[in-house]
């Protein structure tokens, strides 16, 4: 018997994390095959029994960005710099939004998925993952309608925008964006198994935080004494980055926009880690 179980191999084996700092990063791509499954479940079935299907991936930001042109451009009278209005919004909704659902989505990784987890085994960062990769895919789409807008106001309307040498660094700020949004998400989803409370808090938190950020309006309108304090918002940086590269207008600073990359480099390691620590027990206490 004793030689019988010696001769066995074993395609898996299951062992418990030995520390806090315990992490399987082999794991993750060992079920990559389960991540692309999740990425592609979670892009069709948000729409799947929709009239009008992914047209909404369009739908939902050109609404948002009306609304603001209508409300803050023409009501309010909130200066864009000179840019045409939608194209100022855009820039800022663009953006914002891919934070925004990467946190709100990842934000709830245990309590949505409970079932899931208590069932079967597989890395969970596996999942909150997922999320990000599938609200890349719809900023993909996001920015490329914007592409079709910022053509058709150059080269239709003839408006002077200057592309500048930094928009080489947009891929570094969607990465940016991605590992801020989702540390912050796992640090929420791994309280969340215990306080219920911050499910509720975290989509009004979010809206708070957009007001804190130029998105819809720009730092220039912020007198100076006080621009610090917008600029804490590590997603300001980034969003000004993104419009000075793109529209040629916004504030462009090096140590805000390295502030950005810590802050979100510090927040994806603490929410690695606590997210790493509750899976082991969450079940308990979901």
């Amino acid at each position: 018997m004793d030689m019988i179980e010696k001769d066995k191999e074993w395609d898996l084996i299951i062992t418990p994390k030995k520390s806090f700092f315990s992490v399987d990063v082999k794991s993750i791509w060992k079920y990559r095959d389960l991540l692309t499954l999740f990425v592609k479940k979670d892009f069709i079935s948000v729409y799947k029994q929709t009239v009008l299907g992914p047209v909404w991936f369009f739908v939902q930001p050109i609404l948002t960005t009306i609304t603001f042109t209508v409300i803050f451009g023409n009501v309010a009278k909130i200066s864009t710099d000179g840019l045409p209005k939608i194209l100022f919004y855009m820039a800022g909704i663009t953006l914002w939004n891919y934070f925004a659902e990467c946190l709100n989505k990842t934000s709830n990784t245990f309590v949505v998925n409970q079932g899931i987890f208590g069932k079967v085994y597989f890395p969970r960062i596996i999942t909150p993952l997922s999320v990000v990769i599938n609200c890349l895919l719809k900023l993909a789409i996001q920015l490329f309608m914007f592409a079709g807008f910022w053509c058709y106001y150059y080269f239709v309307i003839n408006i002077d925008i200057m592309i500048k040498p930094t928009v080489f660094l947009l891929p570094l700020l969607i990465v940016v964006i991605a590992i801020m949004g989702l540390g912050f998400g796992m640090i929420i989803s791994s309280m969340t198994t215990k306080y219920r409370d911050l499910t509720f808090l975290v989509g009004f938190g979010v809206q708070l935080l957009m007001y804190t950020s130029p998105v819809i309006y720009p730092l220039s309108a912020v007198p100076e004494q006080y621009k610090w304090l917008i600029m804490l918002n590590p997603m300001s940086s980034i969003i000004e980055l993104f419009k000075y590269s793109l529209l040629g207008v916004g504030y462009l600073d090096w140590f805000w926009l390295g502030y950005s990359v810590i802050i979100s480099i510090v927040l994806f390691i603490v929410g690695f880690l606590i997210f790493n620590k509750v899976e082991k027990s969450f079940i308990d206490t979901v």
